[in-house]
């Protein structure tokens, strides 16, 4: 029998327009013979949930949600179309009596005038404000070009500015708006079939077999729709995060269809389709490796910039005007500061608007209540915390599971949220229960059939999540792995070729069980299941092989003539099979050094006393270089670590010549800790920060500068590094976010690199009243790394023009360019010279890193490329001896090169941060050690010295490797623990 119509709770009569609107839509279902919602969502796409509370009448529905109601039903949508228009302008200007609103906004202010972390949707566009330029420049784009590219950093309001701005410039024409997911073309497929009400399948084939069927099947729908009602001539297509396709499709050839399919439809002469993309310009390297996008990707990309302080004040202050709500100046002032020049600070503003609201005074939004709510740089993190608080043990432990779950690890990028099909998750009751209350705070969305973090700002901005990423990013990857190794085996209707065997078997046995899934345990059990069958084949087969030995041994005289050759044969198999269990246990020490790093530097000290190999030998500084783990949370570290509060953590890091103290910001502050000992760090001083970006020390480490995020330039005293004291403070005047700050080894000139293409030059020879020296201009885009040279007579820059600047500043009152070195081919980010200052090393988005012979200004050559990075080189630096260097990139990988042969740098060493995109790196000491920061703000540090790590390997053991653990990843290999009687 079929599932029978569910029953509809009473309308509320004094709802107003809604109550009109909401009666409406259930008029409409009783004429097409009242279907279930389970039918309902069939043929909309949309879950059982949403649907339903479209006809409740307790709030108005998005216009996309609401004519996939009424298509489903067989109504007019041009007809709803503007019904819904009218009920949404009716509840916009309700009185405040009828607590009526669009999208549960009523202008009593009795429900935020403010998203959260959420999207803004079409139906917010009456509170969308602040972006009418960008709307309009986006809107002329589309109209000229249909293709629209739009780039813009994670938080900088990209999904927004395209769901509420530019769709509703666009009143008349329908529109597809979806997220790829992990099969993009699929997805693409579904939205098109429920457009045109038919099956998906035939939609999916055609689509797969070829893409240009897209373009084709737009103009037969919109054909389709002409015959039935009034006439409609496009489609707007609008793609949101569009870095799915990377993040979460794992199919290169789904991905090259897909983007073939919508650039063809929106390029084609006939076309009656516009595509709208939004991407995160950190993968706009990887769009670029697109066959299909990139030929019109210089045409049709757009970028989207951070807010102006105008901008920012619209966007405060004209949402809580249409709820009858003020905004205090004082916040105001405070909101604008702590917003202006921050990437990514739009949800994060936003969250913080929310959490004051719900502490506003009368109808006024406050100061007090801003800071109550943690301020902009807290309140995410305060959120997420309160709700992670309210949680007894167990369910804290499901918390940490889903969250996890619902991060996708970057390769390469900063980590994204990963939208998660419900059927991947168990409905335990704690499982339930957390995913009720996360969505309540807002920090989840939930439909029927998916949940997903709301934005990836909060995978920023909570410590806790930051902290669980860089303690089980292995096991992440892992544990993903096995996520996708399960849906592909019940999808092929459990197909014992799919299942784990050898060295993915043990690697995935190493899970914790209580993390995995019903349906990822019952598929380790069928793949161990499966590998005791194979090894009783195998039993069985040795004892058939000894009774055949037998017979062989008559064979034994002829073997004599050839036993010599069969020794040495014997023994090079064995050399080799030695080697390559060596190097296997070399990478799976690399994987077990982040949960397991006692027996890891077990495993790669013994790998590397059987095998000396490059491999080997990174391995081994990689299981010994795993210190410190940021940013802090409560409590102890596994495997015996320091507690966290003790780590160092931050986004900028500064080290004085001596390398004997680091400063580290983060943002509200900056914390001295003592290096001496860089294995057991030692936390000094903190000073206030004020939304820090960069720092830096005087060579003789007694003074400490900082630009904050209002382009202020700040001066503390050090010299006693437990009670550091401000000296001055004055505005930089910088028009733009100020990137970089030097200092001259003097310490008597600093400079400041801004995004608004200039360089300042500041007398800080009285830190109390520093000065500014002069202007330098030439750069045609935002420069980034600023750096004196060893003698202070010279001054580098890098810059978005791709060039390095090299500028004579030895009279820093009429400072002049010295010479221009051009060859990178994308942005320059990171600058060092060498301590003679004859050679200078830079790191560009073009993923390589590039020496310059200055040793006869204005003189100059390219002395060579480092061109092993895979993504952007983020960070590089000098050794205090010069005879090595280090290049940091978003890829994850740390390489340290031989410096001996300026013109051949040789691999020194080629390092992987478990954790993934490192920003920052710096030398404390002159025997090779380094730290890095990752984007989480982890501190870690390195040593690249082989004959100390042999040193000091067993120092770092507790433990020795057990026989089981040995025949795992040393098989067939004698016992021979590399650290025995560790206790």
């Amino acid at each position: 029998m079929g599932a029978l119509p569910r029953g509809e709770i009473p309308l509320d009569p004094d709802a107003g327009p809604l109550f009109e609107f909401a009666a409406g839509l259930r008029k409409l279902r009783e004429q097409a013979g009242r279907p279930t919602y389970r039918d309902l969502a069939r043929k909309t796409h949309y879950g059982i949930a949403t649907l339903s509370s479209a006809a409740a009448g307790r709030q108005l529905p998005s216009l996309a949600v609401t004519l996939a109601y009424v298509r489903a039903c067989g109504g007019d949508e041009r007809e709803w179309k503007l019904i819904w228009q009218r009920t949404a302008d009716a509840c916009t200007g309700a009185d405040t009596s009828t607590g009526t609103g669009p999208e549960n906004r009523r202008t009593s202010g009795a429900t935020p005038p403010y998203v959260g972390l959420a999207t803004f949707r079409e139906a917010d566009a009456a509170f969308f404000f602040g972006r009418e330029r960008l709307t309009g420049a986006l809107v002329e784009h589309l109209m000229e070009k249909r293709l629209l590219v739009l780039f813009g950093a994670s938080g900088s309001g990209k999904s927004s500015v395209l769901r509420a701005g530019v769709l509703p410039a666009f009143p008349d024409v329908p529109s597809l708006v979806f997220t790829p997911g992990p099969n993009p073309l699929e997805e693409c497929a579904a939205r098109l079939a429920a457009r045109a009400g038919i099956a998906p399948g035939p939609v999916h084939a055609e689509l797969t077999a070829e893409p240009r069927t897209f373009h084709r099947t737009v103009r037969q729908i919109l054909a389709m729709q002409q015959e039935e009602g009034p006439s409609v001539d496009e489609l707007l297509v609008v793609v949101d995060q569009f870095e799915e396709v990377f993040t979460l499709c794992r199919d290169a050839r789904e991905r090259e269809r897909f983007v073939t399919a919508l650039v063809h439809a929106a390029q084609a002469p006939d076309s009656r389709t516009r595509v709208a993309i939004a991407v995160r310009s950190d993968f706009y390297t990887h769009c670029t490796r697109l066959a299909a996008l990139v030929d019109v990707l210089p045409h049709a990309h757009h970028p989207v910039g951070p807010m102006t302080a105008e901008e920012l004040r619209a966007a405060i202050v004209q949402p809580a005007a249409r709820s009858r709500l003020t905004v205090e100046s004082a916040l105001l002032t405070t909101l604008i500061a702590d917003a202006y020049g921050r990437p990514g600070a739009l949800p994060l503003l936003s969250h913080a608007l929310l959490e004051t609201w719900k502490r506003r005074r009368g109808n006024a939004l406050t100061l007090a209540g801003y800071r109550a709510a943690g301020g902009i740089e807290g309140a995410l993190g305060q959120t997420a915390e309160e709700f992670h608080t309210a949680l007894n043990d167990s369910r804290q432990q499901a918390a940490r599971r889903l969250f996890l779950r619902l991060v996708a690890l970057g390769e390469g990028t900063e980590d994204t949220k990963r939208r998660v099909p419900r059927q991947e998750l168990d409905s335990t009751p704690d499982t339930e229960f957390v995913l009720e209350q996360a969505t309540r705070a807002r920090l989840l969305t939930a439909d029927a059939d998916h949940v997903e973090i709301t934005h990836e700002a909060l995978i920023r901005c909570w410590p806790r999540l930051g902290t669980w990423l860089d303690q089980d990013r292995s096991q992440e990857r892992l544990h993903r792995a096995l996520t996708e190794a399960t849906t592909l085996w019940e999808s092929l209707n459990h197909d014992p070729d799919t299942l784990y065997r050898g060295v993915r078997l043990a690697a995935a046995k190493d899970l914790p069980r209580e993390a995995l899934t019903a349906r990822e345990r019952a598929f380790l059990d069928a793949s161990e299941a499966a590998a005791r069958q194979a090894h009783e084949r195998d039993r069985r087969r040795l004892r058939r092989l000894r009774r055949l030995s037998g017979a062989l041994a008559a064979l034994l005289v002829c073997a004599v003539a050839t036993a010599a050759f069969a020794v040495r044969a014997q023994n090079t198999l064995t050399r080799q099979r030695n080697e390559a269990v060596a190097l296997r246990a070399a990478d799976e020490a690399v994987r077990l050094s982040q949960h397991k790093p006692s027996l890891a530097v077990q495993i790669a000290l013994a790998a590397y006393r059987q095998t000396r190999h490059e491999r080997t030998r990174d391995a081994l500084l990689n299981t010994l270089s795993v210190t410190s783990i940021g940013p802090a949370t409560a409590g102890p570290e596994r495997s015996g670590r320091a507690p966290l509060q003790h780590t160092p953590a931050g986004h900028t890091p500064a080290v004085p010549a001596d390398g004997r103290v680091l400063a580290m910001a983060d943002g509200s502050k900056i914390v001295l800790w003592d290096m001496k000992n860089p294995r057991q760090p030692r936390r000094l001083g903190t000073t206030d920060g004020a939304g820090l970006g960069p720092i830096q020390f005087t060579r003789d480490g007694n003074t400490l500068l900082g630009v904050d995020s209002q382009g202020t330039l700040r001066l503390w005293d050090v010299t006693d590094p437990r009670r550091p004291r401000a000296l001055s403070k004055r505005p930089t005047d910088h028009s733009g976010y100020v990137y970089s700050v030097a200092v001259r080894p003097d310490g008597r000139v600093a400079a400041t690199g801004s995004y608004d293409d200039t360089i300042r030059l500041w007398d800080i020879s009285d830190p109390a009243r520093p000065r500014m020296l002069d202007q330098l201009t030439g750069h045609d885009g935002d420069v980034k790394p600023v750096v004196f040279s060893p003698d202070g007579k010279t001054l580098a820059s890098g810059s978005n023009d791709h060039d390095v600047r090299i500028w004579d500043v030895s009279d820093p009152r009429h400072a002049s360019l010295v010479a221009r070195l051009t060859g990178h081919e994308h942005f320059v980010d990171a600058l060092a010279y060498s301590p003679n200052g004859r050679t200078l090393l830079s790191g560009s988005d073009d993923h390589t890193a590039r020496l310059w012979d200055i040793s006869a200004l204005p003189g100059h050559s390219g002395l060579g490329r480092l061109a092993r990075h895979t993504d952007i080189v983020t960070s590089v630096a000098f050794a205090s001896h010069g005879r090595t260097a280090v290049t940091v990139g978003i890829d994850g990988v740390v390489k340290a090169w031989d410096m001996t042969d300026r013109t051949r740098p040789v691999p020194l060493a080629n390092l992987t941060n478990p954790r993934g995109t490192v920003k920052e790196v710096r030398y404390l000491k002159a025997d090779g050690t380094f730290l890095t920061v990752t984007a989480h703000h982890g501190v870690q540090i390195w040593y690249t010295d082989v004959d100390r790590a042999l040193a000091d390997a067993c120092d770092r053991v507790h433990g020795t490797i057990t026989r089981i653990q040995w025949s795992r990843y040393f098989p067939r290999l004698a016992y021979a623990p590399p650290c025995p009687h560790r206790l």
